[in-house]
């Protein structure tokens, strides 16, 4: 993150003077600071002061503030290493934070919910070493955005793209309901692709980022699908060891017909979370 000039926080702390017009503007980024205000805060002065900063962050970036990256701006500088060795959103605490929290479900209704920092889109472009990539879920594609950047020739799709008729359930937020950070085409239409080229192999690499959980059959659907166009190639980001992400079957298909073949071991987590970023080769 570049240092804030004067005038960018002159112009923040107008913005949040104008109460009401502020709360139309970014009503849930307005909940969010008025909610955490209650907050009790810690009584370490390094830890108040990383709240601070976070909280100067999001406002700056989720209004506007320039960035390539913003989701990676305002929480690098809250990521530490814990025991188990993970990079952890934390603040520097190994206490829970209810705070923290709060901002992890506005950045992921913003931006997406795996964190895409610099190290794991360029493991990524290593990994996939030229192939294109379609991605599955793609939400508002910030994640096929960053890629993109990273030189990947990327095509993503999502059953509800922004902008389509029907809201993207998981990608609720009031902050920026229709942005699109990569175009996103309808799945409807790659489904359609498929069948007007079923005879040909799948030369792509599949890009699953944090596909629904809670017995949503996307996951194995978008993999079923894949193999049965010959496809040799996944990248998976989420966890896998809970209800989060994925289901039972999808493992269950990975572990019977796939080999893990690489993981990044840089990836950022969000505090208490353990999702990974795979690279799997079809053997069966």
């Amino acid at each position: 993150m570049t240092a804030l000039t004067p005038e960018r926080r002159a112009e923040l702390a107008a913005m949040l003077a104008d109460g009401p017009a502020f709360e139309a503007a970014h009503p849930q980024l307005a909940d969010y600071l008025r909610t955490t205000a209650r907050m009790p805060r810690p009584a370490d002065d390094r830890l108040r002061q990383a709240e601070d900063d976070f909280d100067l962050r999001l406002l700056h970036y989720l209004t506007g503030g320039p960035s390539e990256n913003p989701y990676w701006d305002i929480v690098a500088p809250a990521v530490s290493p814990t025991q188990a060795q993970l990079r952890e959103v934390n603040g520097g605490s190994t206490t829970p934070s209810s705070r923290l929290r709060y901002a992890q479900g506005l950045l992921q209704a913003t931006y997406a919910y795996a964190i895409p920092s610099p190290e794991t889109i360029a493991w990524i472009a290593r990994t996939v070493d030229g192939r294109p990539v379609v991605e599955i879920g793609a939400g508002r594609g910030y994640w096929a955005s960053q890629l993109a950047e990273a030189g990947v020739t990327l095509h993503a799709y999502d059953i509800h793209p922004p902008g389509g008729r029907a809201p993207n359930t998981w990608f609720p937020s009031p902050n920026r309901p229709d942005a699109l950070f990569h175009a996103v085409g309808n799945l409807r239409d790659l489904a359609t692709a498929d069948r007007d080229n079923r005879r040909q192999p799948a030369q792509h690499v599949l890009l699953l980022c944090w596909p629904p959980a809670w017995d949503h059959p996307m996951s194995l659907r978008a993999l079923t699908a894949y193999e049965r166009r010959g496809g040799n190639h996944l990248i998976y980001i989420g966890e896998t060891d809970s209800n989060r992400s994925a289901t039972p079957e999808f493992f269950q298909a990975l572990s019977t017909r796939w080999t893990l073949t690489d993981e990044d071991p840089t990836h950022v987590v969000w505090q208490g979370f353990h999702d990974v970023a795979q690279s799997w080769a079809r053997t069966g």
